[in-house]
């Protein structure tokens, strides 16, 4: 049984969080000229999509992991059955774009017999039969939220993984390739490290060797070396090659943004290249390691936004939905916290406030909110603001590094984006639970970022929150950073 540590569910929610914005940022360049400079959600592309808006990666992605959610066990014929009715209905329903075996093998299905996994399987199979052409990526880039499936148990990750891409890619490269990425995935989540070969005794035996060959080309190479990465083996490689040449080993949680440039940067399938090395990434340095100016944005089909991706990979990790409790609960507001409603001392446009402050956006006069602790599904957005100016920061009151890995890049990042919202004119809700731990740092935080000296900054937020809980980590890197 694998132990459940804080930091991995903070790398559990960040895997279709990382894939989401992976497939957001390659949208605007797939089949077209690579960004000069850095790749930004600007949208476009072959859908064309909205800024921000995740493409066909994503949306089959999602097919699984509701699937998943529920807790049934993956390798089932009733939960093949319904990612099966979930590509079909995802088809007819909400398909802004689709590979081309991906389609052929979704009508070819309809005119079968038999249960629903069966039907796609089948005509998975006969395309292979008739061309010997069905290794594409379209397997590979809706893989990862298997690899966070039942991670005690790797067997079943490799079946999982399997079995769903057998769906509609018969060639068992296809499979080895999402079985590689999911126990990669997996490996990633519950011991923090990145290791593609860790699922190589997993694959079809007789590809083994060839797949060692395979990953060892193309670690830390120019992923742009893979630009025909159609092929499930390219894209598996361009993806890998981002995520090891951008690898400085200091464990930032830069490491994602820098990884995720160079898959775009790779050219062609950049959204799904990018989508599938956003997953892994993701499962290596968490939600907290994904910048707001990226979760303010993404969305897309079924009507999902950050918030919904990040409950969906924590329901999946935690074995399935749990009713009336976290992520899946309706609200975490409690009549017994306190309201507070405070004018940051600094910037009085900067509301600071608890969990009780978040029903009263009007009153207050705000524009947009950051929430600093963890909402329910109705809590988010707040009444009256638009999705893309309610923030979810992924933040925890405990000060060690297993609650909080990257606690300088989320402070940093939360300043940044406090900053940009007062720069569109908007006034801030900021608020935590209770006021006492997170909402104070980032106070602290926002306000050294404005120039102010930071013992000036820790007494004025002193003198304005007297109910500060202790004043350990989470305080002293607000005030000076982690080298100060």
């Amino acid at each position: 049984m694998v132990a459940h540590r804080p930091i991995a569910l903070d790398r559990a929610a960040g895997v279709l969080l990382g894939c989401a914005c992976g497939d957001a940022l390659g949208v605007p360049y797939e089949m077209a000229a690579p960004p000069v400079g850095e790749a930004v959600m600007k949208g476009g592309g072959l859908g064309p999509y909205e800024p921000g808006e995740w493409s066909d990666d994503t949306q089959m992605t999602l097919c699984v992991a509701d699937v998943a959610a529920r807790g049934v066990d993956l390798t089932s014929a009733e939960a093949l059955d319904a990612v099966a009715d979930a590509f079909s209905a995802w088809l007819v329903g909400g398909a802004t774009d689709v590979g081309a075996q991906t389609r052929t093998v979704l009508l070819d299905a309809g005119r079968l017999e038999g249960r629903p996994h069966e039907r796609l399987t089948a005509a998975s199979r006969a395309l292979h039969e008739r061309t010997g052409l069905t290794a594409g990526n379209g397997a590979l880039m809706r893989t990862s939220v298997v690899g966070i499936w039942n991670v005690g148990d790797r067997s079943a990750t490799a079946r999982a993984a399997r079995s769903i891409a057998e769906l509609t890619h018969a060639d068992p490269l296809a499979a080895d390739s999402s079985i590689l990425w999911s126990e990669a995935i997996r490996v990633a989540t519950t011991e923090g490290r990145l290791d593609l070969g860790a699922g190589l005794d997993l694959v079809t035996p007789e590809h083994a060797g060839r797949w060692a060959q395979w990953i060892e080309e193309a670690t830390g190479e120019d992923p742009g070396r893979f630009v025909n990465n159609g092929f499930t083996v390219t894209a598996l490689q361009a993806a890998w090659a981002a995520i090891t040449t951008t690898d400085r080993g200091d464990a930032s949680a830069m490491h994602l943004q820098r990884g995720l440039q160079a898959a775009v940067g790779a050219g062609h399938d950049t959204d799904t290249v990018a989508a599938i090395a956003g997953s892994l990434l993701g499962a290596r340095y968490g939600a907290s390691a994904v910048p707001t100016q990226w979760r303010r944005v993404v969305h897309g089909w079924p009507g999902y936004r950050a918030h919904d991706l990040v409950e969906i990979g924590v329901s999946t990790w935690s074995g399935g939905r749990t009713p009336g409790t976290w992520p899946s609960v309706a609200t975490m507001a409690d009549p017994a916290i306190p309201q507070l409603g405070l004018p940051h001392p600094i910037d009085p446009d900067i509301v600071l406030g608890t969990m009780s402050d978040l029903s009263r956006t009007k009153e207050l006069g705000v524009q947009a909110v950051v929430s600093l602790c963890p909402l329910g599904l109705e809590d988010i957005p707040a009444e009256g603001i638009p999705h893309r100016d309610h923030l979810e920061v992924w933040m925890n009151e405990d000060d060690s590094e297993d609650f909080n890995p990257h606690l300088d890049f989320v402070l940093d990042d939360v300043s940044s984006a406090l900053r940009q919202f007062r720069a569109e004119g908007k006034r801030v809700l900021v608020h935590c639970r209770d006021a006492t731990h997170r909402t104070p740092a980032v106070a602290l935080r926002y306000a050294v970022d404005l120039g102010v000296v930071p013992e000036l900054a820790e007494r004025s937020i002193l003198q304005a929150l007297p109910g500060i809980r202790g004043r350990g980590r989470l305080w002293q890197v607000a005030a000076h950073g982690l080298t100060g």
